[in-house]
């Protein structure tokens, strides 16, 4: 396919939503990705289309009671490939979504390349178009020459946030005679049975002692970025640790619901993993994202009760995100107001979560396909999920 009605720029998971909702309503996609064309990003590890960064979880999937659970049901009701999917590819995990990191990037990889209408160029975009239809969805992790790009084509700084990623832990090095399995308040999910998590307890005096090694333990410095302030949705735990004695055990590390078999109480804090992958052999360490350098972590996390032995699949990191000011840049259709042949989607338009970044590539492939079409979409009512998430 030579020809192409509109440029998708970044593979991510706002980019290969948008990507789908142009082809499934005809029009001709070129969809560029520049891992695999040479370029990574400082917290990617493969090519894949739409891979999960950070968690593997969609967070709650209750559409009654929680609006991230409301926006997965429209986001199905809209035909959204990512929330297919990670349908297909669920794991358990209470009451949340959780998925196959790899098998939903892989799902998501061959649907759209076999797709008639979209051509996927692993490609570093280095520049905008000029007048052609895109939507640039590159996500925090955007190339430098293409953020500045859009900065010169904005006239505005961007924001800048560190994020971090949590580490990964094979499930054969976990002590299963003091970790056990349960879901907070035995609560099952769309997966589940009540026993999704895996979690390791700690007494006040274990507590102490972890929460003093973070801080006191060794981090990675930027310098460069020192001023950069932490997003606090994947704030470093120990950073957290910094705030206060007990901000763990009333945050990523708290006990309530947990019933320690070896004692039959909550204990005084835990650490809960998730499981990472269909067959449960790698499980994540929940709210554990970190700054730590790589030995310190391999030496204070194995100070965690179950985790004496603990083989890390994937250790934590630390890295920079970029947004733009989109309530200042962008009009209601997501168009650039200065250029509005560009449409931005995802986390660069400083959305946060795997959710609501696919949800705005759905809806801004969606506000695309109507301006090719020669209509206007409305755009979906304040009281939708989707709506709020615009506002």
């Amino acid at each position: 396919m030579t020809h192409h009605d509109i440029h998708v720029i970044g593979g991510g998971l706002a980019g290969s939503e948008a990507a789908w909702q142009l082809a499934s309503a005809g029009f001709k996609v070129r969809l560029s990705e520049m891992r695999g064309g040479g370029d990574m990003t400082p917290a990617h590890q493969t090519d894949g289309l739409a891979e999960l960064v950070c968690s593997n979880s969609f967070r709650s999937d209750d559409a009654e009671r929680n609006a991230v659970g409301l926006l997965h049901a429209e986001m199905r009701a809209l035909g959204s490939l990512v929330m297919t999917a990670a349908d297909a590819h669920q794991l358990p995990a209470g009451s949340a979504l959780a998925v196959d990191r790899d098998r939903f990037s892989e799902q998501v990889t061959r649907t759209l390349a076999e797709h008639p209408n979209i051509t996927i160029v692993r490609e570093r975009v280095d520049t905008l178009p000029a007048d052609t239809p895109a939507i640039v969805a590159t996500g925090p992790l955007t190339a430098p020459s293409l953020a500045e790009a859009i900065g010169g084509a904005t006239g505005a700084d961007a924001l800048a946030y560190f994020d971090a990623i949590a580490p990964i832990v094979h499930a054969e090095s976990i002590d299963m005679s003091i970790a056990w399995k349960q879901s907070r308040w035995d609560k099952a999910g769309p997966a589940g049975d009540g026993k999704d998590y895996i979690n390791c307890p700690l007494d006040r005096e274990q507590y102490a002692a972890f929460h003093a090694a973070l801080i006191a333990g060794e981090k990675s410095e930027f310098r460069e970025w020192e001023n950069v302030p932490y997003f606090d949705g994947c704030m470093p735990i120990e950073v957290m640790a910094e705030r206060g004695f007990d901000t763990l055990r009333f945050g990523p590390m708290k006990g309530v619901g947990l019933d320690d078999p070896r004692t039959g109480r909550w204990p005084h804090a835990c650490v809960q993993l998730r499981q990472d992958n269909a067959q449960g052999t790698l499980w994540n360490i929940v709210g554990f994202q970190t700054k730590l350098k790589y030995a310190e972590q391999v030496r204070i996390f194995r100070t965690i009760p179950g985790l004496e032995n603990a083989e890390f699949a994937r250790l934590g990191g630390l890295h920079r995100n970029t947004f733009i000011r989109s309530p200042v840049l962008l009009d209601h259709e997501l168009r650039l107001k200065s250029r509005t042949n560009l449409r931005f989607a995802g986390q660069i338009t400083g959305c946060e979560g795997y959710v609501e970044s696919s949800a705005i590539g759905l809806i801004a492939g969606r506000f695309a396909a109507a301006e090719l079409a020669g209509r206007s979409l409305p755009t979906p009512p304040i009281e939708t999920a989707l709506g709020a998430l615009l506002s």
